[in-house]
């Protein structure tokens, strides 16, 4: 008989899951979860999405994490440990188990705190992994909406030189840049307006959803996060509060000019990735790898590909899809997608 297989990434903000039966993605569900805010926003969040998943009980889950990060958590094996409780209370009485980084899934039965380690923060390997054994020679890139890894790939291998946040933002395989999260004094420090560059004001006035929302390319589905000021996510919102950022007003017949602003810092902003990506890329052995893209901004990978002369590869086509109405292209969330996978 077929099990289910079912997919749990728990970060700092989302909870994502993933449906697999038969080989092919059933279903892909994204949830805010500000976890930061309380164990009850997790608990919300994921009971949620449980009412949307297969009631048959032939069913086999994998969890991987990224939210143990959060200041709700003295540290990360609290979070870890705390998470893994969480998850553990509200999943039942069925079989799960636990993403342990290079060391693969363990049945949470078998999970103690010498894992724990391993298990913090490696949602990204799992990703990786999937893109290595389809594609023995790529880069990995995911951009989500709060972070970006990019992973070299080899002989069918992840070629990681850092398996801890710390280790990563060292070697520049985790940047902490994203298309929504992210505020946008966090990725720029000026902006050209007005033939001049201008000094941006290192204050909380928009972010990087208030950008896209102005380059067209963050999707409503995508688009799950409070603003800055907790007002509406129009453009002419959004360009008020980019407008914020260099000390001025906005004014709905000078759309354009913030239109100009916000294709400036999403720039920079792909400037950044595509140097880490640069960065990773000069260690391959061979030249011309593809680029396997996944994440909801994985339309920047996409420019970033053409910039280097590179093929790029969507990470949903290595999935086979029940149907094309999913409420999540499997891309979205590449970490549960895999987990997923890693079930079969």
């Amino acid at each position: 008989m077929s099990n289910y297989a079912i997919g749990w990434d728990i970060g700092g903000a989302h909870v994502k899951v993933a449906v697999i039966y038969k080989q092919k993605i059933m279903a892909v569900y994204q949830e805010p979860c500000p976890l930061w805010q309380g164990l009850a926003k997790l608990e919300f969040a994921v009971q949620k999405l449980l009412h949307e998943l297969p009631k048959d009980k032939n069913q086999r889950h994998a969890l991987t994490m990224t939210g143990e990060l959060v200041d709700l958590f003295h540290d990360r094996q609290d979070g870890v440990q705390q998470i893994i409780q969480v998850m553990t209370a509200l999943l039942g009485d069925v079989d799960s188990q636990i993403f342990c980084g290079k060391y693969g899934l363990l049945p949470v039965s078998k999970i103690n705190s010498t894992h724990f380690e391993a298990i913090a923060s490696a949602n990204w390997l799992a990703s990786a992994m999937l893109a290595a054994k389809h594609f023995s020679n790529c880069l990995f890139v995911d951009i989500g909406s709060t972070t970006t890894d990019i992973l070299l790939c080899e002989n069918g291998e992840v070629s990681a030189q850092g398996f801890t946040d710390y280790t990563r933002l060292i070697s520049q395989e985790l940047i902490y840049t994203g298309i929504v999260r992210t505020s946008v004094m966090a990725v720029v420090q000026s902006v050209f307006d007005n033939n001049q560059h201008v000094g941006v004001m290192a204050e909380y006035f928009a972010t990087m959803a208030d950008v896209y929302r102005l380059t067209g390319e963050l999707t409503e589905t995508h688009d799950q996060n409070a603003t800055a000021d907790g007002a509406e996510k129009t453009i002419e919102a959004s360009a008020r509060r980019l407008s914020r950022m260099v000390g001025d007003d906005f004014k709905i017949e000078k759309l354009v000019r913030w239109q100009n602003v916000a294709k400036d810092i999403r720039q920079q902003q792909l400037q950044r990735i595509q140097t880490g990506c640069v960065r990773q890329l000069q260690r391959a052995a061979i030249s011309n790898v593809p680029v396997i893209g996944a994440g909801i901004g994985r339309f920047l990978i996409r420019d970033i590909s053409t910039n280097l002369n590179l093929s790029y590869i969507d990470f949903s086509t290595l999935f086979e899809k029940s149907n094309e109405n999913l409420a999540f292209n499997p891309a979205d969330c590449a970490p549960a997608v895999a987990i997923a996978k890693q079930l079969l």
